[in-house]
């Protein structure tokens, strides 16, 4: 359903076609009791003819449409562009993370050469693979030469090998800082794209808030032209029928109040479509982050009431109940309550000993697949706190954050639901008020025109027609502004959904 069109008044008694397809406005003073007088002065017709521009036809071929707009603001503006380095971010976490589990190779070499003896030559290398469950895979190689070597340290002549395993037994078999960072780091994905949506979406609102008032100011400048020039042209045809004397000097003061006043109104107009054009600017760019400036010349889209709901996809969100379970804000408090949740388990792991029990398989290279299992390191490492105090108010402080954030994203999800429903409650008490506000403006055009008439015959003074005339640019200006909100509005639900694509 569109938003009802606005009315411009076409100030015609008895129209008839004259040059484009123009009407003609005839206000004459006729002495009802003298019929002949009244032809006598149909000359002075010339002074009254106006000629007015139908509404909503556009002469100008330079239309920037919303739909084009949008894309530009979409494509090229840096707070999207800026958006999208979240997710630059994200994967370079994501890759930081995964290095914990990248292999490790570790050489240790230590000589001591004095007065020509070697005191001892000490080589120590590995060959580590960190494992998901905290399991740690070694493998080395060890040389040691000199005759002052420890005797800890001595070793045949070919090296010693080694090939065994560190198991954690407590802490860090189920879960360790590395596989809590790694998790973190793929939710960090997920909180990073819808983050992105949020953003891109808040950025084209602001840029459909700029285009909509581009679009209120510029009716408005239209509507005061269009009353100018028939204040205008209605204060020379006064002029003259004054200079005949079939007017009373006053009626010029008149009619020459409302044409300043229409002046004064259609500069304070213009001054506000200066900015409101200056405001859009800020959202049109080029590639290399060039800014564009909107030329004079650029006219917004006529009729937009009628495609904003399909460029913004409101349409099919009006005709019932609307899913949120992939909602862009649900999908990221969702996110922080399981980057929550990791760091609450990780606290919980705490609790438990610190118990460590390795086994290394030791053998001469040369005899490496004898497979002598005798020959042997093995290693057993275990801490416990009596009172892990620490530890326990830790997990405490943990387990709050986590309900506080469980909370937030109840509240949101109630939130959200009550927005959108706030919101098509709005936009059809709009359209409602659309309908009413169209049906005021036809009403005062026709009370205009009947004044009009009854002007042209002697009957009204051009006080009341004033009036009647400022009571239908008033309907007019609400009917631009009612228009505006609508247009508003529909952003504004776009914006709580919150699907930028």
């Amino acid at each position: 359903m569109g938003f009802p069109a606005i009315v411009v008044p076409a100030f015609c008694y008895n129209p008839q076609p004259f040059g484009n397809g123009h009407g003609i406005f005839t206000a004459i003073r006729v002495k009802k009791f003298r019929l002949q007088a009244y032809l006598k002065h149909m000359k002075k017709i010339l002074f009254f003819l106006i000629t007015i521009p139908v509404w909503g036809q556009n002469v100008e071929s330079n239309i920037l449409t919303y739909n084009e707009y949008l894309g530009y603001v979409k494509k090229f503006h840096p707070r999207v562009k800026s958006a999208d380095l979240n997710i630059s971010n994200a994967q370079a976490n994501l890759m930081m993370a995964r290095g914990a589990f990248d292999p490790k190779i570790e050489v240790d070499f230590d000589s001591k050469q004095f007065k020509g003896k070697e005191y001892f030559s000490l080589l120590n290398s590995s060959f580590k693979i960190p494992t998901w469950y905290g399991i740690e895979v070694k493998a080395g190689f060890d040389n040691s030469e000199g005759i002052f070597v420890n005797p800890e340290n001595t070793l045949p002549n070919q090296g010693l090998t080694s090939f065994g395993v560190t198991v954690p037994l407590g802490q860090g078999l189920w879960i360790n800082q590395r596989m809590a960072d790694l998790r973190k780091a793929k939710i960090q994905i997920n909180l990073g794209n819808a983050e992105r949506q949020l953003e891109a979406v808040q950025v084209l609102y602001d840029a459909s808030v700029a285009y909509f008032n581009w679009k209120r100011t510029y009716d408005e400048v239209q509507l005061y032209k269009t009353y100018l020039t028939n204040a205008e042209i209605r204060f020379k045809g006064i002029s003259g029928l004054i200079r005949n004397g079939d007017k009373p000097a006053i009626d010029s003061v008149e009619a020459g109040i409302i044409v300043r006043n229409r002046k004064l109104s259609l500069t304070e107009s213009q001054l506000k479509l200066v900015k409101a054009k200056l405001e859009l600017s800020n959202f049109l760019w080029l590639e290399n982050n060039i800014p564009m400036e909107l030329q004079d010349t650029m006219i917004p889209e006529p009729e937009l009431e009628k495609t904003i709901q399909e460029t913004l996809r409101t349409n099919a969100l009006m005709a019932g109940d609307v899913s949120l379970n992939n909602h862009p804000k649900i999908t990221a408090l969702e996110s922080k309550v399981n980057l929550l949740e990791i760091d609450r388990k990780l606290k919980a792991n705490m609790l438990l000993p610190k118990a460590n029990v390795g086994y290394h398989y030791l053998s001469e290279p040369s005899a490496w697949n004898n497979r002598d299992f005798e020959n042997y390191k093995i290693g057993v490492n275990f801490s416990f706190p009596l009172f892990l105090r620490k530890e326990r108010g830790s997990l405490k402080l943990a387990k709050f954050k986590v309900q506080d954030a469980q909370f937030d994203l109840n509240l949101e999800r109630v939130q959200l639901g009550n927005k959108v429903k706030a919101q098509q409650t709005e936009l059809n008490s709009l359209l409602e008020q659309g309908l009413l506000t169209n049906q005021l403006v036809n009403d005062y055009q026709v009370m205009l025109q009947s004044e009009e008439r009854l002007f042209s015959f002697g009957e009204s003074s051009i006080f009341l027609l004033n009036s009647r005339e400022n009571n239908l640019v008033t309907a007019q200006l609400s009917a631009i502004a009612l228009n505006n909100r609508y247009l508003i509005s529909n952003a504004e639900l776009f914006r709580i959904m919150a699907q930028p694509e």
